[in-house]
C-alpha cells in the first residue's frame, strides 16, 4: 500500500486570527510516499532517523487499535527538511494514511491531522483542496474550497530554520501589531479563492510575505518583489518558518519555462529553482510508480 502527500512551497497566508495563529498552506507537485507492508515481521520497522514519523506511527497504532500488529514501512521524500516545504507534516501524514489503508481503517483527514498535531505543528496539506488551520492547536479548519490553476517557481536558497526552536519562540508581541495585516491577507485569500483570481490570491501571499520580514527576515524577499514584477506574477508566496519563497504564476497570463530562465539569471547560483504546479492537499493513494 503506497500514499502519497505533498509538500508546500510555504504558505500563501500566515498569522493570527482573534488572537489563534493559523495558516494556508501552498500545496505542490512535490510529494513524500510511504508504503506500508501490513503484517510482516515482528513488531514494526521504519528507519531508525525518521523520528517525527516513528512516533506519528506510534500514536496511529494506538489510535487505531493495532498495537499488537506489526509491518513494515518505507518512506521516500522529494522535499528537503527545515526549508518550509512541509517535509514533516507530509512524511507523518504518508505514513498514517498509508498505515489506514493497508489495515483497512482509512483515516479522515481530520483525524490524521489532530494525531499529526500530537507530534508538531502541522501544516493543512493533510487536508484536500485548501483549508484554514489551526497549525498548533487545530481548533480552526475552514475549507476554503478548490485552488485554481497556478504554477509557482520555487526559490531554495539552502538553509535550514530549526522549526522546533522556532517555534518556541514568543512572537506574540510582534503578531499582536501585525493582526490586521494578517486578517486582510486571511480575508483577501477567501476573495480571491471564492473568484477563482489569481492576482487576488498572490496579492494575499504578497501581503503576508512582507509582514512576515518583522518576524524571520528572508534576505531574497526584496529581489523576488522586483522580479515578480517584471515577469507579471501573481504574487510571492514564502516559508514563515523556513528559507524557500515562491513566485506564484497564473500559467494563462505567464510562461513557467520563461520565467524560470529568467530567474536563474537574477539569483546566485547557490539558488535552486524549479517550476512546480500549486495543487490542493491531501492523500492520493497509488495503484503505478507515479504520483
Amino acid at each position: 500500500m503506497r500514499v502519497a502527500v505533498p509538500g508546500t512551497c510555504g504558505e500563501l497566508v500566515q498569522g493570527t486570527l482573534d488572537g489563534i495563529p493559523c495558516l494556508v498552506s501552498c500545496p505542490i507537485t512535490a510529494y513524500s510516499v510511504a508504503e506500508v507492508k501490513y503484517g510482516v515481521g515482528t513488531g514494526w520497522r521504519l528507519p531508525p532517523h525518521l523520528v517525527k514519523a516513528r512516533t506519528a506511527l506510534h500514536y496511529g497504532l494506538e489510535y487505531l487499535d493495532l498495537a499488537d500488529s506489526q509491518g513494515h514501512i518505507h518512506l521516500h521524500s522529494d522535499l528537503p527538511h527545515g526549508r518550509g516545504y512541509g517535509s514533516s507534516t507530509a512524511d507523518i501524514g504518508a505514513t498514517l494514511f498509508a498505515l489506514g489503508h493497508a489495515a483497512d481503517r482509512v483515516l479522515q483527514p481530520a483525524e490524521a491531522a489532530q494525531l499529526a498535531l500530537r507530534v508538531e505543528p502541522t501544516d493543512g496539506s493533510l487536508f484536500p483542496g485548501w483549508v484554514l488551520w489551526d497549525h498548533r492547536g487545530g481548533q480552526i479548519c475552514e475549507d476554503l474550497g478548490a485552488p485554481p490553476m497556478l504554477s509557482v517557481i520555487v526559490l531554495d536558497p539552502g538553509g535550514q530554520v530549526d522549526t522546533v526552536a522556532y517555534n518556541r519562540q514568543a512572537h506574540e508581541p510582534i503578531l499582536r501589531t501585525l493582526s490586521s495585516q494578517h486578517r486582510d491577507a486571511f480575508t483577501l485569500l477567501q476573495d480571491g479563492i471564492k473568484h477563482g483570481d489569481a492576482a487576488t490570491i498572490g496579492a494575499a501571499a504578497t501581503l503576508s510575505a512582507v509582514a512576515h520580514q518583522a518576524i524571520l527576515p528572508n534576505p531574497l524577499l526584496e529581489i523576488t518583489l522586483q522580479l515578480a514584477q517584471d515577469i507579471g506574477a501573481a504574487g510571492v508566496c514564502r516559508a514563515h518558518s523556513g528559507t524557500i519563497l515562491g513566485l506564484l504564476l497564473d500559467p494563462h497570463d505567464t510562461d513557467l519555462s520563461e520565467a524560470s530562465a529568467l530567474a536563474r539569471q537574477r539569483y546566485p547560483k547557490n539558488v535552486n529553482i524549479h517550476g512546480l504546479s500549486v495543487i490542493g492537499g491531501g492523500p492520493r493513494r497509488l495503484t503505478s510508480e507515479t504520483v
